[in-house]
């Protein structure tokens, strides 16, 4: 007969194996469960044998218990005959009665059989009996159970005893060392003089210093071999050699700072996840992750320790080493310091640089001046490199918590910092060209000139692939660059907004005025008016300083040249007041805000030609010119440039350039109102003046407003200052640096004949005695004054 079953694949066996093995594991730990869940009934069977065995003990007659009334208890003591008249066989009979009869000692009070407890309890007490017992005087053992062994008659526990320390002889050979170290401290140390102290310390930072830049070189030269040298370097940051722990200290900071600067790769790190830890990858791959996550906990700890050490010089903490004194501990935070800013700058793209943020921003407001600073330019730098917008979001939404936390104590510095932010509407198009150049495609006449039917073919969906390419990734990073910057200018205004509201007297004001003057022409339509008022009722007030004012007229003159003209607002009242405030300028400390008045000239006039009258351009043209004689030379170029540009812009401003006056009334320089003080009926004396001063730029100026500031010709200016701004000429010849801008031209002096003394005497013996006193050696005698008084008063 022919076997018709089949055989089974090595694949069917495989899993059938698999099965069998499953299914033998599976009875194994059951039956391992069972017998260690019946050794443990066992066991608890014992303790309560032992527990029952102790609290149930034969008590003999004498000792029984006694339930019955005091009356029957009276009655049984006379019933009861005495032991002299019972017989010695009845006596007998009675003890092994009282040992057998379990009614004479069981309870009567309970309703069980007489003989249940016995055959419930019989086997435990059985067992129990052969427990061996212990004497008292024994001292207890410690058990140490160990697994069971199981044989034919059951599972035998198994236990060892724990050995006992002889205690005694440890603290004889403790109380052995204790007397040799003190026998060894007692050995007194050499003293060492100052110069061999400098000496040694000189030494010790030496190998310190060697065995530092050892580790930097190794690691830099193969960080993923040598990662693990980081941790190494590191640990040197808790230096406790006192002599040179803080110079160590500073230099490991510094050194692990430029390592991760170089070795820092140009992404974020991101940890793994369970799915990819699981997979198998290349060596490569492996080696790869090990150093990434090395790089990111060395550096994460790195860094907690530079929070951890300016957090010790703010609470003015000393650890329990006392190595570092308190004076030395400042030094170590500054260090850390400018750790921090270095990385905040260096890697903005790396992980925990919003957590360096966290730490940086709040010293800005530090009362040390140098970690302040420190921490301003830091942040300034973040904001100039930053071209799509992610850190500068991160620092303006610290700082904008700082403020409302600390309620608007804060330097005004902290707020100035917003004037730094990367948010032009010329910049946003700028980078979004570079980040998306446009792509040069063929035409169809080099196509049909150069390439074959399916070449041409392939080309077209080629160029197709990557127009839309083009287009997304354009697209992608201008919405994402876009969204950054509503984001960051949204809660910059949210902070300028709340403190105009509640903080109107705060110190902060300038700072908020002045960052709203630059982004005005990017804040929403739908504020202006109520953004006018404020500034309009700040202004009237008369709280505000001279610059405070400035900035207010500023702010309200951006916000109505971008999208404010639309609005039907009549700006008059910011025009009167720039006119009051231009005689509270001056050469001493307010010539530093005439870049400001320039930059509001420009916004008001220049920018508002169509909508200036020609009296009002007429009275403040007057009122520059006599400004200009009382303020420092850049000044006086920056006020004369503007002139120009009024001269140039506002048609018959050469009124002013003739003696004879202009329409009736007199010119009254004293009235703050530009529309009603006939500045037409005066003309502009100052500029005669001014031809005389002595800067050579001035004086240009000057004669070429004299001349009615001609475009060409011989009074034309020439093209390097008539190509540039006023602010611009204002800043170019700013004398910061107390210096001449130009330089003044050195005068070279006459050359003199040499002359000889020995040739203006003739004589011969006047010579000789001239040269005999000039070899002759000079001896100070000492003055005795007491001796000429005594002569004198003798005399």
């Amino acid at each position: 007969r022919k076997n018709t079953k089949r055989v089974p694949s090595f694949r069917k066996l495989l899993r059938t194996s698999q099965i069998k093995l499953d299914n033998k594991l599976k009875n194994k730990q059951f039956k391992q469960k069972s017998a260690a869940k019946k050794y443990r009934k066992e066991q608890k069977k014992l303790r309560e044998a032992v527990r029952d065995a102790i609290s149930r003990k034969p008590f003999p007659l004498e000792e029984s218990k006694k339930k019955v009334a005091g009356k029957w208890e009276e009655k049984e003591e006379e019933d009861a005959l005495p032991l002299d008249m019972m017989d010695e066989d009845d006596l007998k009979l009675m003890e092994d009665l009282a040992q057998k009869a379990s009614f004479l000692t069981r309870d009567l009070s309970s309703n069980e059989p007489v003989h249940i407890k016995k055959r419930k309890h019989e086997s435990v007490i059985e067992k129990y009996e052969k427990v061996p017992r212990r004497l008292q005087t024994e001292p207890e053992k410690e058990l140490i159970h160990l697994l069971p062994i199981k044989d034919k008659s059951g599972i035998i526990p198994q236990a060892v005893e724990k050995p006992v320390l002889n205690v005694e002889q440890d603290e004889e050979e403790d109380t052995e060392e204790m007397e040799e170290a003190e026998d060894f401290n007692e050995e007194p140390l050499p003293v060492l003089s100052p110069e061999e102290m400098a000496a040694q310390r000189r030494q010790k930072l030496q190998e310190r210093k060697v065995h530092i830049a050892a580790l930097a070189s190794a690691i830099l030269s193969e960080p993923d071999s040598n990662i693990k040298k980081l941790k190494e370097l590191r640990a040197m940051l808790m230096e406790q050699d006192p002599n040179v722990a803080v110079i160590v200290r500073k230099l490991v900071m510094v050194s692990l700072m430029e390592i991760f600067k170089d070795i820092a790769p140009s992404y974020k790190i991101r940890p793994l996840t369970e799915a990819e830890k699981a997979t198998k990858v290349k060596k490569e791959t492996q080696k790869l992750r090990e150093f990434e996550e090395g790089l990111v906990s060395q550096y994460k700890f790195y860094l907690e320790n530079l929070e951890q050490t300016i957090k010790d010089w703010k609470q003015r903490k000393l650890k329990k080493s006392n190595v570092i004194s308190l004076k030395a501990y400042k030094g170590l935070a500054e260090v850390a310091v400018k750790c921090l800013c270095e990385l905040l700058v260096a890697l903005p793209h790396f992980n925990f640089h919003n957590n360096i943020i966290v730490l940086i921003v709040p010293l800005m407001n530090d009362p040390s001046k140098m970690i302040s600073e420190l921490c301003f330019e830091a942040v300034k730098k973040l904001f100039k490199q930053d071209k799509l917008g992610y850190a500068s979001l991160g620092v303006v939404k610290v700082i904008s918590g700082l403020v409302r936390g600390r309620n608007y104590d804060v330097r005004p510095e902290v707020l100035k910092v917003f004037l730094h932010l990367r948010i032009k509407e010329v910049e946003l198009q700028k980078d979004s060209e570079d980040i998306a150049p446009k792509k040069k495609f063929m035409t169809y006449k080099e196509k049909r000139k150069h390439l074959s039917r399916m070449q041409r073919k392939w080309k077209k969906a080629e160029e197709k692939l990557e127009r839309e390419l083009l287009e997304a990734e354009a697209s992608e990073s201008k919405e994402k660059k876009l969204k950054l910057h509503t984001e960051t200018l949204n809660i910059v205004f949210v902070t300028y907004f709340r403190i105009l509201k509640k903080a109107q007297k705060s110190p902060l004001l300038p700072a908020v005025l002045e960052g709203l003057a630059k982004f005005a022409h990017l804040i929403n339509v739908e504020f202006f008016d109520d953004l006018l008022i404020v500034l309009h009722s700040l202004i009237a007030s008369g709280d505000l300083s001279y610059r405070e004012s400035l900035h207010c007229i500023l702010s309200a003159f951006h916000i109505l040249s971008g999208q404010g003209d639309v609005l039907n607002i009549d700006p008059m009242k910011f025009y009167t007041h720039l006119y009051k405030t231009l005689f509270s300028l001056h050469a001493g400390g307010t010539n530093e805000d005439i870049g400001i008045v320039l930059q509001c000239l420009d916004v008001m006039f220049a920018k508002r030609r169509k909508q200036v009258s020609q009296q009002r351009a007429l009275a403040f043209l007057k009122r520059l010119s006599i400004l200009a004689l009382h303020v420092l030379p850049n000044s006086s170029v920056g006020i004369l440039a503007t002139n120009r540009i009024f001269m140039q812009t506002f048609p018959k401003m050469d009124l002013l350039l003739d003696n004879e006056s202009q329409g009736s009334g007199v010119y009254l320089p004293e009235l703050e109102e530009p529309e009603h003080c006939n500045a037409q009926n005066t003309a502009l004396w100052e500029l005669h003046l001014l031809q005389r001063h002595y800067h050579p730029t001035v004086q240009k100026f000057a004669a070429h407003l004299i001349a009615g500031a001609p475009t060409e010709g011989s009074g034309a200016l020439s093209l390097d200052l008539s190509q540039r701004s006023a602010a611009e000429l204002f800043e170019a010849y700013c004398m910061k640096g107390m210096t001449f801008n130009p330089p003044v031209a050195s005068v070279t002096p006459r050359r003199k004949d040499a002359f000889s003394q020995m040739d203006s005497f003739i004589d011969e013996e006047l010579n000789k005695q001239l040269q005999q006193h000039i070899s002759e050696t000079v001896v100070h005698k000492p003055l005795d004054f007491a001796k000429h008084l005594k002569a004198s008063s003798l005399a």
